[in-house]
C-alpha cells in the first residue's frame, strides 16, 4: 500500500510563492491544493492564476530536462549524450581550470534569472573564483529603484498602500493585474472601491489603469518630465510639507529653480498629458496623505531617463512628507537573519578581481567604486547592501568581451534559470557570442534556445522540488517561502548542489560546509531565533514596521538618527551624485523621435497572463488561454497606417523584426505595444529554429549598446524605440 502525506508547501511558478498543501504518494505529487493558512493568505489570488494548477503535468512533462547531458554534435545541432552528474561536473570543473590557467579567473561569466534559483550561491561560487562578471538583468530592474532610493534617503524602501490608512495612491508604469496577479493587485482593487483617488501613470489603459480615478496616458520615455511637472505644482502651490521640508530635506532651493521651467503646458507638449490632469495630480497626490506612490519595471527600462525619473518621485514622496510614515511608505531595515552579502561572501573577493570589472571607470554607481562609497554612508546606520547584486556586470560588455576578447577573453558562460537569448536586449549580438564560447553550460528546467546551444545541460529542480526562501536580496527584515513539497524527480538537482559541488572540485571546500540548502538556512535563521521548521510552517518571517525612524534617538538628550546620507537628510539635491560626477537634480531627456521610416514608438515589455515572462509557453491548456503573441495599438492609428485587428504583422527597428498579431487596445496613440518572452518549445530544438526563436522575440528588436546606457547604473532602453509595422495575411486561428 503506498503511503501517502500531507506537506506544506510553496509554488515558485512567480515570484510570490503562494502557500499550498501537496499530497505526495511514493515520492510523486498526486494533488495541490491552496493553503490559505500560511503567507501570503489570500484565495482570490490563487483563483485568478491558471499556473499552480499544472503542478503534476509541470513536474511530469515530457519537456523537462531529467537527466545530465553533453553535446555530442556542433553547437546547436540538437545531439547530445546523457551522462552522470559526477562526470558532467568533473569534466566541467576540469575545463574551468584550464581555461582559468590560460585566461585567468574573468575569462567565466554567469547569467541568473528565476524562478528555480537561488542567487547567493552563484555569487559565492564567483567570489571564490575570483571573476567579477555576474550578470542579470538587475540593471533595468529592481536596480535602479534600490541605487536611488538609497543615494536619496540613506537606504531602500518598502511602498504600502493600505485602504485603511492610505489617502491616495499613484502607481507608475506597471499593470499588477498582468505582472503577477498578486496580493499587491487585491489590495489596488479594494483601495479603488474606498473612493479615495487612485492616479495610474501608463501609456496603456491596463486593467490597473481601468479602476484608476485619474489615468494619465503617458507618451513613452516622457515620464521624467511628467514627474519634475508634478513637482512644478506642488512647490510652486506651497502644497508640500514645510515643516518636514525645512528639517529634513536637503537642497530644497536649488530644487524649486530646477523644476520652474517645468510647468503644466510645457510637459503637456511633450508628454501628450492635459496640463489640466497634470495640476490635478498633482493636488490629488500631495492634498491626500498619506499618500503612497509604487513605481514598477516600466521606468526601470528607460535608459537615460531611468534614472530621472526615479530620482524625480524619491524626491516627490520627500517634500510632500510620504517618507517612513503607516500608509504611504517605510525606510526597511536591515535582516535579522544572515544577510545576503554575508552569504555571498563578498568579503572574500581578491582585490585584483575588482579591477577586473568591465566598464568600472565608466559606470559611475554600479560599479566596485560606486558600492564602496554608498556602502560608506549606509553604515552610518548599520547597514550594507548586497555587493554583486549591486555591482553586476553589463550584459552588453560581456557579450562584446566574448566576441572581441576586449579588454579580456571571456571565454565560459554558466546559465542559471534564464534563458537570454529571450530576456536580454540584442539577440542577434547575443547568439554570435554564444556560440564563440569555450564553454557554455545551462542548468534548466526545459530546453530553451539558450540550452540548444550549450555544451552541457543540467537539469535542475524547479516549483515544489526545492525549498524557498525569498529576502529581497536582504534589504529588508523580510523572508517568505517554505519546504519543498517532495524530492526532485529523476535525476534534478537544486542548483545549490551545484554551485557547492563545482566549488568543492575548484578548491572551495572550506566554504561549502553545509550538506543542503535546508542546513544553511537553518543557520541563516538562528540569529532570528527562528527554526527553519517554524519559518516553514508560517511561510515568513516579518517584524513590525516602524515609521519616522529619522527622528529616534539612542539615548535620551541624543541627536535625532536623521539619514544615512551626506547631510543626514532626504537629499532633494544629491551631494553624492555630484561627487560621482553626474547631475545632483534630475534632468530627463526627451525620447528619440519617430520619423518617416519609423514613425511609431514602441514599448517591449509587455507581461500577459496566464504566463511569467517566457516561461509556460510548453502547455497546451496555457496556451490555448493566450495562444499568440499580441501588439498592441490605438485603434485610430491602427486605421491611419491600415493594420487591421486580428491580421499578423512584422514590427520593425532598426535592429530586425519581429511577427506578432494586432489587437486593438485604449493606448496612447502612436504608439505600438509587443508583449515579451515569446518563443515555440513545440518547434526543432536545434539550429536554425531553435524553438522558434527568431519568429517572434521582443528583443530581437532592442538594443543594449553600453554606449547609449546610462552611466550610473547601465540601465538601456525597452520603452519609446522608434518602430514600423507592416501587416502580413491575416491569421489562420
Amino acid at each position: 500500500m503506498k503511503e501517502e502525506k500531507q506537506v506544506r508547501t510553496n509554488c515558485r511558478f512567480c515570484g510570490y510563492l503562494c502557500g499550498h498543501t501537496a499530497t505526495v504518494s511514493d515520492g510523486r505529487l498526486i494533488d495541490i491544493t491552496p493553503d490559505n493558512t500560511r503567507f501570503p493568505c489570500n484565495d482570490s489570488v490563487l483563483k485568478g492564476c491558471q499556473r499552480w494548477r499544472l503542478a503534476q503535468e509541470y513536474l511530469e512533462h515530457p519537456q523537462r530536462v531529467n537527466y545530465p547531458r553533453k553535446r555530442v554534435g556542433e553547437r546547436g545541432s540538437g545531439q547530445w549524450q546523457e551522462i552522470s552528474w559526477d562526470q558532467a561536473l568533473d569534466e566541467i570543473a576540469e575545463k574551468l581550470q584550464r581555461l582559468k590557467e590560460q585566461y585567468g579567473p574573468e575569462m567565466l561569466s554567469t547569467a541568473i534569472g528565476g524562478p528555480n534559483t537561488s542567487y547567493w550561491p552563484l555569487h559565492r561560487f564567483m567570489n571564490l573564483f575570483g571573476s567579477p562578471n555576474n550578470m542579470g538583468i538587475g540593471q533595468i530592474c529592481w536596480n535602479p529603484a534600490t541605487w536611488i532610493n538609497t543615494l536619496t534617503y540613506g537606504w531602500t524602501i518598502e511602498n504600502e498602500i493600505d485602504p485603511s490608512y492610505t489617502q491616495c495612491a499613484m502607481i507608475w508604469a506597471t499593470n499588477p493585474k498582468e505582472s503577477d496577479n498578486s496580493l499587491f493587485w487585491r489590495t489596488v482593487l479594494e483601495f479603488s472601491r474606498t473612493g479615495k483617488p487612485l492616479i495610474v501613470v501608463d501609456p496603456c489603459c491596463t486593467k490597473t489603469a481601468e479602476r484608476a480615478t485619474l489615468w494619465l496616458q503617458i507618451k513613452p520615455g516622457t515620464d521624467g518630465f511628467l514627474a519634475l511637472g508634478l513637482l512644478h505644482v506642488i512647490i510652486t502651490e506651497g502644497l508640500y510639507d514645510h515643516e518636514f521640508v525645512e528639517k529634513w530635506c536637503h537642497g530644497f532651493e536649488q530644487l524649486k529653480e530646477h523644476v520652474f521651467r517645468f510647468n503644466p503646458v510645457y510637459v503637456e507638449g511633450i508628454t501628450g498629458i492635459k496640463a489640466d490632469d497634470i495640476i490635478k495630480a498633482a493636488r490629488l497626490y500631495s492634498k491626500n496623505t498619506p499618500a503612497s506612490l509604487y513605481s514598477g519595471r516600466g521606468i526601470d527600462q528607460l535608459g537615460s531617463n531611468s534614472i530621472a525619473v526615479h530620482r524625480a518621485l524619491a524626491i516627490m514622496r520627500a517634500i510632500t512628507g510620504n517618507i517612513d510614515v503607516l500608509g504611504a511608505s517605510h525606510l526597511a531595515e536591515m535582516p535579522d537573519f544572515v544577510p545576503e552579502i554575508d552569504q555571498e561572501l563578498s568579503d572574500s573577493f581578491p582585490d585584483l578581481s575588482l579591477e577586473k570589472q568591465l566598464g568600472k571607470d565608466q559606470i559611475l554607481l554600479q560599479s566596485y567604486p560606486g558600492y564602496e562609497r554608498v556602502r560608506e554612508l549606509t553604515m552610518r546606520h548599520g547597514k550594507r547592501m548586497p555587493m554583486r547584486y549591486l555591482t553586476s556586470a553589463h550584459p552588453n560588455l560581456v557579450w562584446k568581451a566574448m566576441l572581441s576578447g576586449e579588454p579580456y577573453p571571456i571565454r565560459s558562460l554558466i546559465v542559471s534559470a534564464t534563458n537570454p537569448l529571450l530576456t536580454q536586449a540584442d539577440t542577434q549580438l547575443i547568439y554570435q557570442a554564444l556560440k564563440s564560447l569555450d564553454l557554455l553550460i545551462t542548468l534548466e528546467l526545459f530546453n530553451t534556445p539558450t540550452a540548444m546551444l550549450s555544451d552541457y545541460v543540467l537539469p535542475s529542480a524547479g516549483a515544489f522540488e526545492r525549498p524557498l526562501f525569498e529576502t529581497k536580496a536582504g534589504t529588508a527584515n523580510l523572508a517568505y517561502g517554505g519546504e519543498q513539497a517532495l524530492q526532485p524527480y529523476f535525476e534534478r538537482k537544486p542548483d545549490f548542489f551545484f554551485w557547492r559541488e563545482l566549488g568543492k572540485r575548484l578548491g572551495q571546500s572550506d566554504y561549502w560546509v553545509e550538506e543542503t540548502m535546508q542546513d544553511n538556512l537553518r543557520k541563516c535563521l538562528s540569529p532570528a531565533n527562528m527554526s527553519w521548521e517554524e519559518f516553514c510552517s508560517e511561510g515568513l518571517y516579518a517584524t513590525p514596521n516602524t515609521y519616522q525612524k529619522h527622528e529616534a534617538t539612542d539615548v535620551p538628550g541624543g541627536k535625532p538618527a536623521g539619514f544615512a546620507t551626506i547631510s543626514g537628510k532626504v537629499e532633494l539635491y544629491s551631494e553624492i551624485l555630484l561627487e560621482l560626477g553626474s547631475e545632483p537634480l534630475p534632468e530627463p531627456v526627451q525620447p528619440l523621435s519617430p520619423d518617416a521610416n519609423y514613425p511609431l514608438q514602441l514599448i517591449t515589455g509587455s507581461r500577459t497572463q496566464p504566463y511569467n515572462a517566457s516561461s509556460f509557453r510548453q502547455f497546451e491548456r496555457l496556451r490555448k488561454l493566450h495562444p499568440q503573441p499580441l501588439a498592441k495599438i490605438n485603434p485610430n492609428t491602427a486605421e491611419r497606417f491600415g493594420l487591421q485587428e486580428g491580421y499578423e504583422v512584422w514590427v520593425e527597428t532598426e535592429q530586425g523584426r519581429a511577427l506578432f498579431t494586432i489587437k486593438h487596445a485604449n493606448m496612447c496613440p502612436e504608439v505600438v505595444s509587443v508583449e515579451y518572452g515569446w518563443w515555440y518549445p513545440e518547434m526543432e530544438a536545434s539550429e536554425p529554429s531553435l524553438g522558434g526563436l527568431w519568429i517572434s522575440n521582443a528583443n530581437i528588436l532592442t538594443n543594449g549598446d553600453f554606449e547609449k546606457s546610462d552611466k550610473l547604473i547601465g540601465t538601456w532602453t525597452y520603452n519609446g524605440i522608434p518602430c514600423r509595422v507592416v501587416q502580413c495575411e491575416p491569421c489562420q486561428n
